[in-house]
């Protein structure tokens, strides 16, 4: 009398025992090499495929540190993986069709230029992956550098070599650089200062802020938020005085909202993650009061900020 064990779980080998029992084999005698050095195998992202149901698949480690290896379902002596080759297994060896006519062993696989070494570590470089024979490289976009071995790191062009006028000022940000006009004032007002714009004439600026401070700043692309980044701060402090601050213009999609730290201090807050490269220009206004005198008066900030294209 024979008897022949039913293989419904096709996770599980089995063979009978006196002709009688059945019980599991241990595919890890067997197949000594399907478990390779370092464990990979472990937190491989693995695909069960049947011919007549979804794969069903594992989710892999947060890290994604390990390829994409599948697992296939058996039918008869050949079997399928989703999304793969036609796989066979034979003795210690596991590979899909093309690998299997290219390589005799699991060994030479992995030791051969088709296995890509950027798939086995992801994410360890902070932009890109390079692979090379046995091993790989990190590389950095257009106006970074290489910090070490995986990280980039802005260049600053106004220190290297920029191509800005001998009238234009050099502003590096993450990522690149912008020339902006030495004198950025525009009538009626004249250049009282560096980035500073002032009105001789009353008459001529009637409604206007009798003074514009430029100024400009950088932040990577998709910045936590909510963030503090700019404060602005009144140079002049009188008794009796009351200052306000307000976005006067710039901020149309509200991604910023000024807060006020104090009589002569505000902080300008994002609320929202900035996608560069991208410039925004903001005006900051605060307004100086003193109801005993009747007197008011205002001053304009105008913030260039420049959002670099990544986020490092």
């Amino acid at each position: 009398m024979s008897c022949r064990c039913s293989s419904r779980n096709h996770n599980k080998l089995f063979t009978s025992v006196n002709n009688e029992d059945c019980k599991t084999l241990c595919e890890c005698n067997i197949y000594p090499s399907i478990c390779l050095s370092l464990n990979i195998i472990k937190f491989a992202h693995i695909i069960i495929t049947d011919r007549d149901e979804e794969p069903a698949t594992t989710q892999p480690p947060p890290l994604h540190l390990v390829p994409l290896l599948t697992v296939p379902a058996h039918h008869g002596n050949r079997q399928t993986a989703s999304n793969q080759a036609s796989i066979y297994k034979g003795g210690d060896e596991l590979l899909s069709v093309s690998q299997r006519r290219q390589h005799s062993s699991w060994s030479e696989f992995w030791s051969s230029p088709s296995w890509t070494s950027c798939l086995l570590f992801s994410g360890i470089c902070q932009w890109q992956c390079v692979n090379q024979p046995g091993s790989f490289r990190c590389v950095c976009p257009e106006g970074y550098q290489l910090q070490g071995a995986r990280l980039c790191q802005d260049i600053n062009e106004c220190e290297t070599g920029s191509n800005c006028r001998d009238d234009q000022v050099c502003w590096n940000y993450f990522g690149g650089y912008r020339c902006y006009p030495r004198n950025p004032c525009h009538e009626p007002y004249v250049q009282s200062g560096e980035g500073r714009c002032s009105c001789q004439s009353p008459s001529a600026c009637r409604g206007l802020p009798p003074t514009i401070v430029y100024k400009y700043m950088s932040i990577t692309s998709e910045r936590s938020v909510p963030a503090d980044i700019f404060q602005i701060q009144a140079t002049s402090v009188f008794p009796n005085m009351h200052n306000t601050f307000r976005i006067k213009a710039g901020n149309e999609g509200g991604q910023f909202f000024l807060r006020r730290s104090s009589n002569i201090s505000g902080m300008l807050v994002m609320t929202r993650p900035l996608t560069g490269p991208r410039e925004h220009i903001l005006d900051l206004e605060m307004v100086t009061q003193n109801s005993a005198l009747s007197y008011q008066s205002s001053s304009v900030l105008r913030l260039t900020i420049i959002v670099g294209p990544y986020a490092f």
